[in-house]
Protein backbone atom coordinates (compact mmCIF):
# COMPACT_ATOMS: atom_id res chain seq x y z
CA UNK A 1 0.00 0.00 0.00
CA UNK A 2 1.28 3.34 -1.17
CA UNK A 3 0.73 6.76 -1.51
CA UNK A 4 -2.02 9.34 -0.06
CA UNK A 5 -4.09 6.55 1.53
CA UNK A 6 -1.68 5.11 4.25
CA UNK A 7 -0.73 8.84 5.19
CA UNK A 8 -4.13 9.21 5.25
CA UNK A 9 -5.03 6.55 7.59
CA UNK A 10 -2.15 7.31 9.37
CA UNK A 11 -3.40 10.33 10.54
CA UNK A 12 -6.86 9.20 11.21
CA UNK A 13 -5.63 7.24 14.12
CA UNK A 14 -3.50 9.84 15.12
CA UNK A 15 -6.53 12.20 14.59
CA UNK A 16 -8.15 11.28 18.28
CA UNK A 17 -4.95 11.90 20.31
CA UNK A 18 -3.97 14.94 18.41
CA UNK A 19 -7.05 16.61 17.24
CA UNK A 20 -6.01 19.29 14.51
CA UNK A 21 -2.86 19.03 14.49
CA UNK A 22 -2.45 15.22 13.97
CA UNK A 23 -1.85 16.16 10.58
CA UNK A 24 1.12 18.59 10.79
CA UNK A 25 2.49 15.90 13.23
CA UNK A 26 2.37 13.06 10.74
CA UNK A 27 3.81 15.17 8.08
CA UNK A 28 6.81 16.09 10.37
CA UNK A 29 7.32 12.28 11.72
CA UNK A 30 7.66 10.92 7.90
CA UNK A 31 9.69 13.98 7.11
CA UNK A 32 11.83 14.24 10.30
CA UNK A 33 12.66 9.95 10.71
CA UNK A 34 12.29 8.66 6.93
CA UNK A 35 13.08 11.27 4.97
CA UNK A 36 10.36 11.43 2.67
CA UNK A 37 7.36 12.77 1.65
CA UNK A 38 3.84 11.40 3.11
CA UNK A 39 2.79 10.47 -0.28
CA UNK A 40 6.03 8.31 -0.27
CA UNK A 41 5.24 6.38 2.27
CA UNK A 42 4.97 2.44 2.88
CA UNK A 43 3.80 -0.05 4.82
CA UNK A 44 7.42 -1.46 4.83
CA UNK A 45 8.16 2.14 6.66
CA UNK A 46 5.46 1.63 9.33
CA UNK A 47 7.24 -0.15 11.89
CA UNK A 48 9.94 2.51 12.15
CA UNK A 49 7.14 5.32 11.74
CA UNK A 50 5.34 4.18 15.27
CA UNK A 51 8.80 3.34 16.64
CA UNK A 52 9.73 7.49 16.26
CA UNK A 53 5.87 8.25 16.67
CA UNK A 54 5.74 6.41 20.41
CA UNK A 55 8.79 8.20 21.67
CA UNK A 56 7.29 11.40 20.45
CA UNK A 57 4.27 10.95 22.15
CA UNK A 58 6.05 9.79 25.32
CA UNK A 59 7.42 13.06 25.51
CA UNK A 60 3.45 14.69 25.30
CA UNK A 61 1.93 12.49 27.57
CA UNK A 62 2.10 9.91 30.60
CA UNK A 63 -0.90 7.92 29.56
CA UNK A 64 0.64 4.46 28.29
CA UNK A 65 -3.09 3.20 27.67
CA UNK A 66 -2.78 6.15 24.97
CA UNK A 67 0.17 5.14 23.72
CA UNK A 68 -0.27 1.34 23.71
CA UNK A 69 -3.77 2.04 21.99
CA UNK A 70 -1.94 4.33 19.33
CA UNK A 71 0.37 1.16 18.64
CA UNK A 72 -1.87 -1.40 18.17
CA UNK A 73 -3.94 0.30 15.91
CA UNK A 74 -0.54 1.10 13.75
CA UNK A 75 0.36 -2.70 14.08
CA UNK A 76 -3.09 -3.52 12.48
CA UNK A 77 -2.52 -1.12 10.01
CA UNK A 78 0.92 -2.48 8.92
CA UNK A 79 -0.27 -6.32 8.81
Amino acid sequence: MTDDLLYRQVTDIMEPLLGPAAERFVVRQIASHLGKLPQELTSDDLPKLIEWTKVTLGLLTEDRQLIDEYEHKMAELAE
